[in-house]
C-alpha cells in the first residue's frame, strides 16, 4: 500500500501534521489507516487544537480510499448481488450441489476438509471436469501435493461424456449420495 507521505503532494490537506498525528497511532500508510476505527481516529482528532485540519485529512484519505474500490455494500446488497450476478456451478454430483445450496458459487472459496482418503481430491477433479466441460471454459486444478494424475481426470472426461458408462466401472469415481443418505448417516448432537 501506499505511505501516506506520498498523497503529501497531490492533497495538501494531508500535510506533516496530519502525518504526526497518524503516526502517533501508528499509521503510516493507507493499509494502516484502514486497520484503524475512523471513529476513535475523529475523537482523537478532536481532542487537538486543529481538529479540523485533521478531520479533513481523514475525510481526504476516506475519500481517496472510496475512489480506489467499487462502492462498499452491507450484507443484504452483497447477498443480492450474489444471487443476481453470480454463477452457481455443478460439482457434477446432485447430493453435495444441494449441500452446498445448488454447487460452487462463483467468486467465493469452498474449503474441502477432511482425512486423508476422505475423497477431497476426488470431488475437486469432478467439479473441475463438470465446470469445464457444461461452461466451456478453462480450469485451474492447483496441485500442492504433486499427485495430479491424469488418468484420474481422463475417467472424469470419459464419464461425463459417455454417461452410458456405468460408474461401477471406474474404481476412482466419487460416490454420491442424496442429501438424505448424508443427513441420516449423521446423528445430530445438540
Amino acid at each position: 500500500m501506499s505511505s501516506l507521505k506520498s498523497l503529501e503532494s497531490e492533497y495538501p490537506i494531508i500535510d506533516s501534521n496530519f502525518h504526526k498525528f497518524c503516526a502517533s497511532h501508528a499509521i503510516f500508510t493507507v493499509e494502516d489507516f484502514l486497520l484503524n476505527d475512523v471513529y476513535v481516529l475523529v475523537a482523537f482528532a478532536e481532542c487537538q487544537s486543529n481538529s479540523k485540519e485533521l478531520k479533513q485529512g481523514i475525510t481526504q484519505v476516506l475519500s481517496i480510499i472510496d475512489s480506489l474500490h467499487p462502492p462498499w455494500m452491507n450484507g443484504v446488497d452483497l447477498l443480492t448481488d450474489a444471487q443476481r450476478n453470480k454463477q452457481v456451478l455443478s460439482t457434477g454430483c446432485e447430493g453435495l450441489d444441494l449441500l452446498l445450496g445448488g454447487g460452487l458459487h462463483e467468486g467465493q472459496l469452498t474449503e474441502l476438509v477432511g482425512p486423508s482418503s476422505s475423497g477431497k481430491t476426488q470431488v475437486c477433479l469432478q467439479a473441475a471436469t463438470t465446470i469445464a466441460y457444461k461452461c466451456r471454459a478453462s480450469v485451474v486444478f492447483v496441485d500442492t501435493c504433486n499427485s495430479f494424475s491424469s488418468r484420474r481426470i481422463a475417467d472424469f472426461v470419459d464419464r461425463l461424456l459417455n454417461p452410458s458408462l456405468k460408474q461401477v466401472e471406474y474404481t476412482l469415481a466419487l460416490p454420491c449420495i442424496s442429501f438424505h443418505e448424508f443427513i441420516s448417516e449423521r446423528a445430530l448432537v445438540c
